[in-house]
């Protein structure tokens, strides 16, 4: 077994104390805060949430192999005596969460990637993670950990010989990336896009542009910060990174930027275009379609620039994203109706910018029809009904028929012209046989909508009646 903390380590790092002294003894494996998903000699961390306390279900973790549970109180356990040498009792689970995200990123030793933006920082996150994986071995954020809780978590699990961490940081409200970021501690950091994403909340794009760039105000001086070249924020991003002494790297196809793309060759089956940077001029070919990717891509090829910029670390990493698969309803595509349709699951979640990037790839797709299937757009507050609107040229230029479901998407299909107009429900559930039933041979699908709009449900009806 690797030994990710000794009990020695938990204890002076959450300055917490076991239920006896044969606690500093034990070692540790893995860190978890879901029994469902834990594994023999991890920590359990009971976490106390809005909708569940972790308290009850230590006598499970424990029943399934934890080695060691945080806790900040050892009443109502369920059979589990105080003294128990495997409980770690501290003052608060979350703090001693924290704790340990602190001192582990203290005693890494590698190089650190930060990732930000209203769309694509998972994706990025992901890419960095395959190219990155490609020069030493690279521990990244899993699935979209990227809040108070997920980034602590991410750190906590960072194994003692990994070469690379790639973090991502997320916000919904003003204020909440700077203490992750300084809890992260970046050697570079990447915002991947700005864009309407909480927009209910943030009041603007010049907020959300700030908001996102106190990722590059916690970079160290002479650090690199990469940023697309024709986001919203330009200015506030140059600001803060002369303030920070930070240098900016633009990327995307200006001609100035000092990541540019060009040759973009597009298609259904993926993208191939050249990479020029740090002074290389770099072949790249990726399996998932899209330009967003394209731009993601190149990127995550900066990064790699910025951290090592000979030309032989960059062709590897460029050769590794070869091998990258979008995530499950992040842009998979899946035969269906007996591999006689194409489903394109973005059913994770959604903004007006991911939204036309999925119409594009849509676009690429050989089919007989485009079909659109959108959920609300959520978080937009007194914004809703305009970004929604927004979509209509964009979703009519490429969908054949188009269905909806949620309140605010249902001004989007009303303005839609009626030979594109499927139907309209009020949630995904109603919407779900609607789009079945409305399935052919030849179609190509897009199933895209915020998370709260609960899209996965008409994911799994096409793919369990049309399989």
């Amino acid at each position: 077994m690797s030994v990710l903390w000794t009990g020695e380590e938990l204890a002076q790092a959450t300055k917490g104390r076991f239920g006896s002294e044969d606690g500093a003894d034990i070692r540790v494996s893995g860190v978890s805060i879901d029994t469902r998903t834990l594994a023999t000699g991890d920590l359990f961390i009971a976490l106390l949430g809005e909708n569940a306390d972790g308290h009850a279900h230590v006598a499970m973790a424990l029943d399934r192999g934890a080695a060691v549970v945080l806790v900040h109180r050892t009443d109502e356990l369920d059979g589990v005596e105080p003294t128990d040498p495997r409980l770690l009792i501290v003052g608060d689970t979350m703090v001693g969460l924290w704790d340990l995200a602190r001192t582990a990123r203290a005693r890494f030793t590698g190089d650190v990637v930060a990732v930000t933006g209203s769309v694509g920082k998972t994706t990025t996150k992901d890419m960095l993670r395959v190219a990155l994986g490609a020069l030493g071995k690279t521990h990244a954020s899993v699935a979209s950990y990227n809040n108070h809780w997920g980034v602590p978590l991410t750190l906590a699990r960072l194994p003692r010989d990994a070469v690379f961490c790639v973090s991502e940081i997320g916000m919904n409200h003003p204020g909440e990336i700077t203490p992750l970021a300084e809890l992260v501690r970046p050697d570079v950091a990447v915002i991947s896009t700005i864009g309407s994403a909480h927009l209910g909340h943030m009041g603007s794009l010049e907020a959300i542009a700030r908001e996102k760039a106190s990722l590059i105000a916690a970079l160290p001086q002479g650090a690199t910060a990469v940023v697309p070249d024709d986001a919203e924020g330009q200015t506030i991003f140059a600001d803060i990174a002369r303030q920070a002494g930070v240098t900016l790297w633009h990327s995307g196809f200006a001609a100035r930027s000092e990541a540019r793309l060009t040759d973009l060759d597009l298609s259904g089956e993926g993208s191939r275009f050249v990479a020029h940077i740090a002074g290389h001029a770099v072949p790249v070919e990726i399996s998932a379609p899209g330009e967003h990717l394209a731009r993601n891509a190149l990127s995550v090829l900066a990064v790699v620039a910025a951290l090592h910029g000979d030309m032989a670390k960059l062709a590897e990493a460029a050769e590794a994203l070869a091998d990258f698969v979008p995530g499950a309803g992040r842009g998979a595509a899946t035969p269906i109706l007996r591999g006689e349709a194409l489903l394109l699951d973005e059913s994770y979640n959604a903004s007006v910018l991911s939204i036309q990037a999925a119409l594009g790839v849509l676009k690429l797709l050989q089919a007989k029809r485009r079909i659109a299937v959108l959920g609300d757009i959520r978080e937009l507050g007194d914004f809703s009904r305009e970004e929604h609107l927004s979509l209509e040229p964009s979703v009519s230029a490429v969908a054949d028929l188009v269905f909806c479901c949620g309140p605010h998407m249902k001004d989007l299909f009303d303005a839609l012209p009626s030979s594109r107009q499927g139907s309209w429900r009020e949630d995904s559930a109603a919407l779900a046989p609607l789009v079945r039933k409305a399935l052919q041979a030849g179609d190509a699908v897009l199933i895209k909508g915020s998370f709260g709009s609960r899209m996965k449900i008409i994911v799994d009806a096409l793919k369990a009646e049309a399989a």
